[in-house]
């Protein structure tokens, strides 16, 4: 039966609802008769005024075919489809009439009208007990995929709209979690709340559920097709409301551009799919994983199936809100959470985890990123990124931990910044470690620039369009090498898995982007134009303000031409320079003095005898009082 239904041509379905219509004419004039006469046995005034019939039938039939009332899909029989029938009923009614005075008759004016309405209940009653029939074979044919739509918004509607004209696709039902739309009518369809998902899946017999929810973020978005996998679902994720109308053009106007699309080259995931060998089954830590880039490492390593997790962020706040997030994806997969709040360069609290929990590899991705802060903050900055470094290395190497990867930055080449000194050193301590024999392998990745990390340059320019502009950059020329944080967190895991010990690992993320064009295609990617002398009527300008404290124009990401060698179609190792077991001995010291001093003067000397910092030339000189005497520093 269902096999036929789908098979009906639309002439055959047309068919039948012009036979409904004709139909409808014959007992809309027996029910008349028996209404206006008061009579169960109709049947001599019927021969009387039998006569009257034929020619409303072929009335009914023209009608039919200039209003296109037969044309109307039965799953599209909507309030304008109604208000089609009562304007077909309507004018019957008025041929009705005609057609009885013509005749003479002798029918009184109260039937025709009676008629009119007895026909319109029974065309659009027809129809949709048609209709509830048709839903009733669907939803007992495998033939016919019944679907549930997650979202009972603008967009939600406006695909059970779209999936009306789908003979293989049924909507059955809205799922939403505002509790006030809770038990309503929707589009023709009932609303359930989420809690109620089990009992609406057994109910309706549902195996995919589409999910039209446009303005939830992509992270939520994954959180909640996971719950409803769970539950045996198939889900399909549903873009806004103007792609789904169609309006591609519309969207880029109205939704800033994802950032992996700014890249203006191919995006790596594919080339980037592997690296889960050195943590499945095991335990993974994860040092700064509240962090944009811990927090994607960690995400990922989910998908490797460790057997622990262990979570490790100074911040309280980020690092709740990473574990809410990971319970969720490790939910039922038998993978153990494990959060510890506290600092890497905590030498006792670092021990104590590693050991409790057997740690087998750490990725260390906790530091502090951001340069103009850190250059103001360099005795922080040292603290944190360099000697808890060196803190956190001595005790993975005594744990005898599997692997260790430093996650590392292109400013640490050639560092014109306290922040890529800092780094720099981080380096240099992991490629000390590498140097002496232990079981722990260690390696170190260096990013470019994240796109979306926190701090990063695209939100910013986001917000300052969102405010009307001006977009700023501290340079004409400024350009950087840029990469997702997915393509960072999985070159991090493939790093640790291809490691061999003192490697740098660098991502082949072709051709530096300069900012200034980074900055109009963010621009023309929100729905505006810039504004610059070609285009003096533009909605946002670009404003250059400056090279700021310890920026470089450009970025590098290797230090000398050491050997090189591609361990992955998209990925190069090289063993780079590094200090001798006395010389970093002789480094760390005088740093852990310089902080101890607490003097900027004698942290900046320390970091130019060691790494090679060299101010650029944004930096300025301030004096801050130091006693009776006056200390130079470089900002």
């Amino acid at each position: 039966m269902v096999k036929f239904v789908l098979t009906m041509t639309r002439r055959q379905k047309r068919l039948v609802l012009l036979l409904l219509d004709l139909s409808c004419v014959v007992l809309a004039f027996t029910v008349s008769t028996m209404i206006q006469f008061s009579t169960l046995r109709p049947a001599a005034i019927l021969a009387n005024n039998w006569p009257l019939v034929p020619p409303l039938m072929a009335v009914a039939l023209g009608l039919s075919l200039v209003l296109g009332t037969a044309d109307v899909r039965l799953k599209h029989y909507d309030l304008a489809a109604a208000e089609r029938t009562a304007l077909f009923a309507a004018i019957l009614a008025v041929a009705s009439a005609t057609l009885a005075a013509l005749g003479a008759l002798g029918l009184p004016a109260g039937f025709h009208v009676i008629f009119g309405l007895v026909f319109l209940s029974l065309a659009a009653g027809g129809r949709i007990a048609l209709l509830h029939v048709l839903l009733a074979i669907y939803r007992q044919s495998a033939e016919v995929t019944r679907v549930l739509i997650y979202g009972a918004g603008r967009t939600g509607m406006a695909l059970a709209a779209a999936l009306r004209s789908r003979a293989d696709i049924l909507p059955v039902a809205f799922v939403d979690d505002n509790a006030t739309l809770r038990g309503l009518i929707v589009a023709g369809l009932p609303v359930f709340s989420g809690p109620h998902l089990p009992r609406v899946i057994e109910q309706y017999n549902v195996r995919r559920v589409l999910l039209a929810m446009p303005s939830l973020s992509v992270h939520k978005q994954s959180l909640l097709s996971r719950r409803l996998a769970r539950l045996g679902l198939e889900v399909q994720t549903l873009p806004s409301f103007a792609q789904l109308i169609g309006d591609e053009a519309l969207v880029d106007k109205l939704e800033p551009a994802p950032p992996s699309a700014l890249l203006n080259r191919k995006g790596l995931h594919t080339e980037l799919a592997d690296g889960c060998d050195g943590y499945r089954g095991g335990a993974v830590m994860v040092t700064g994983a509240g962090g944009s880039i811990g927090l994607e490492l960690c995400r990922q390593v989910v998908a490797c199936r460790p057997r622990k997790l262990v979570m490790f962020e100074l911040s309280e706040v980020a690092l709740y809100t990473a574990g809410m997030e990971l319970r969720v994806l490790t939910e039922g997969l038998g993978i153990e959470l494990v959060s510890v709040l506290g600092s890497a360069g905590d030498g006792v609290l670092v021990e104590r985890v590693l050991k409790d929990h057997a740690v087998d590899a750490v990725l260390h991705a906790a530091a502090y990123k951001h340069v103009p802060l850190v250059e103001g903050n360099a005795r922080a900055g040292v603290v944190n990124n360099a000697l808890a470094t060196q803190v956190l290395v001595q005790k993975v190497r005594a744990a005898c931990v599997r692997r260790f990867v430093l996650v590392s930055s292109d400013k640490a080449v050639r560092p014109a910044s306290v922040m890529g000194a800092t780094k720099r050193m981080a380096e240099l301590i992991v490629q000390g470690q590498a140097a002496q024999p232990g079981r722990t392998i260690f390696s170190i990745v260096r990013f470019g620039n994240v796109l979306g990390s926190s701090g990063s340059v695209i939100p910013l320019f986001q917000e300052q369009i969102a405010a009307g502009g001006p977009v700023t950059l501290t340079h004409e020329a400024i350009s950087r090498y840029f990469m997702t944080i997915q393509e960072a967190a999985r070159l991090v895991l493939i790093a640790g898995s291809l490691a061999r010990g003192g490697e740098v690992f660098v991502l082949d993320m072709g051709e530096p982007v300069r900012i200034r064009d980074l900055a109009r295609r963010v621009i023309e990617a929100s729905g505006y134009t810039v504004r610059d002398h070609a285009n003096p009527d533009g909605d946002i300008e670009i404003v250059t303000t400056g090279l700021r404290p310890g920026e470089k124009l450009h970025e590098e990401l290797l230090i000398g031409d050491g050997p090189r060698k591609m361990v992955h179609p998209k990925i190069i190792s090289v063993i780079e320079p590094k200090l001798s077991e006395l010389e970093l001995a002789a480094a760390l010291r005088d740093l852990r003095e310089a902080v101890e001093a607490d003097e900027e003067a004698v942290i900046g000397t320390a970091l130019r005898r060691w790494v090679g910092y060299s101010p650029a030339p944004g930096h300025k000189t301030r004096t801050r009082s130091a006693g009776a005497f006056g200390v130079l520093i470089a900002e």
